[in-house]
């Protein structure tokens, strides 16, 4: 490949590389992106709702030809426990209306395409190949070195969006190792069925699509997150657990799967599905408090690499593309002054700080926390709602009266009355 010269070299060809590749490109940027994977996609996992929004600035015609599976027109959320579980429903005739909201997707195929998009446009991309180190100056990152011989590349800007374990981050003292209560192995699989018996079971027709999350005591009071997405001709049900909850818990990602599969709530709508394909992939959940440095002399770190994701609202492909795309706009600004210091740099992080992106991850900035300090969030209480629900609606002789009386003293024996207002004050301000 030799030494050689880009204007802004890209590490990493995930939603936040490729779509600061696309804007770069589109202005007439000299734009390099280094990718390990045999292909951009071919690493990358998401569990597969991709809100459309993000696209405004990068591919305006989204989706036009993009390989999106079904848009979502219901969501649904439920509180799980070993044999039921509660829920809430919303299904608006709103979602149907284009431009969709949200569609799920393959991302081995999405991040093709959207590489297709990056090189249509003019950048490079360099596939199985490997960064090995920032070159430096100083304390100005002024360049990649490869896997390949000759393979330094010199730049005068990088645009480190190379994942949850970004090494670019890293061996610039960015930021630590990753804490194992800051990052969740998150493991999917893709179950195919007939286009017919999906829409007949999620009451759907057309591309119509809808989504399940859960949690709940089904996770041992574990921080876990399940969820079902519909696509084309298959479903995509998997779940992401915190790493030293799983440790703790000795849970093993194969054996939840298996539960998540054979809970009465899931297996109907899965029966007569075969697995087509098992991912595993790491997932950053630390939020807003385990945020790197985001930007230096010659540098900036986007996406994954940055801990963009919001668990909550399950976004992160978006956050990653407004993050590229916010990237990629630093630059070009930075270029019209020729500085590409930290100081001309630092408008990324105040980009950033003034889109929604930094505005969502702040607001939930505590929760993480609070979920480690009060692991009955997840365990008694899903299990009281749930135990409280087939009372209040089992007909059998016995007054709604009594059975309220029941279910109130069992929540006080169970949690407390003192620490239920506790837990109601501690939500209200983490969340509210």
């Amino acid at each position: 490949m030799g030494d050689i010269r880009y204007d802004v070299a890209i590490v990493g060809a995930g939603p936040a590389g490729l779509s600061a590749a696309i804007v770069l490109a589109k202005a007439g940027v000299k734009v390099i992106v280094i990718e390990r994977g045999r292909f951009p996609g071919s690493k990358n996992v998401m569990g597969g709702v991709f809100y459309t929004d993000c696209m405004k600035g990068v591919v305006d015609d989204f989706p036009g030809k993009a390989p999106v599976e079904r848009h979502i027109v219901e969501q649904r959320m439920w509180l799980i426990d070993d044999e039921s579980y509660v829920g809430f429903t919303h299904k608006n005739a709103k979602f149907d209306n284009q431009p969709y909201n949200c569609h799920t997707v393959f991302r081995a195929q999405f991040d093709k395409w959207l590489a297709q998009q990056a090189t249509g446009a003019g950048a490079l991309i360099i596939n199985q190949t490997v960064v090995t180190e920032p070159i430096m100056e100083g304390d100005k990152v002024v360049g990649i070195r490869t896997d390949r011989p000759e393979g330094d590349i010199m730049a005068d800007c990088v645009i480190a969006a190379d994942g949850v374990n970004s090494f670019i981050a890293k061996s610039l003292g960015f930021r630590s190792n990753l804490k194992k209560n800051a990052v969740a192995l998150g493991v999917k699989e893709i179950i195919g069925l007939d286009e017919k018996v999906i829409n007949d079971r999620f009451n759907v027709s057309g591309s119509q699509g809808v989504t399940i999350e859960m949690t709940g005591s089904l996770f041992e009071g574990a921080e876990a997150m399940a969820f079902l997405y519909t696509n084309k001709k298959s479903v995509s049900l998997g779940v992401g657990m915190i790493i030293e909850d799983m440790i703790e818990h000795n849970i093993n990602p194969n054996e939840l799967m298996e539960s998540l599969k054979a809970h009465p709530a899931i297996s109907p709508l899965i029966e007569g599905g075969e697995t087509k394909e098992y991912l595993a992939h790491m997932i950053p959940e630390g939020g807003y408090n385990e945020m790197p440095r985001l930007f230096g002399d010659g540098v900036m770190i986007a996406g994954d690499a940055a801990m963009m994701v919001n668990a909550v609202h399950r976004e992160g492909s978006n956050l990653a593309i407004t993050s590229g795309k916010l990237a990629a706009q630093t630059y070009l600004e930075a270029a019209e002054k020729g500085d590409f210091s930290a100081d001309t740099l630092s408008v990324y992080a105040d980009k950033l700080q003034e889109s929604f992106v930094m505005k969502d991850l702040k607001k939930y900035k505590e929760l993480p926390k609070l979920l480690q300090k009060n692991r009955h969030l997840l365990d008694k209480y899903p299990k009281l709602i749930n135990d409280a629900a087939f009372e209040l609606l089992k007909v059998d002789g016995i007054s709604k009266q009594a059975k309220q009386r029941s279910i109130w003293k069992n929540m006080k024996q169970q949690i407390g009355f003192t620490r239920m207002l506790k837990d109601l004050y501690k939500i209200w301000r983490t969340v509210g």
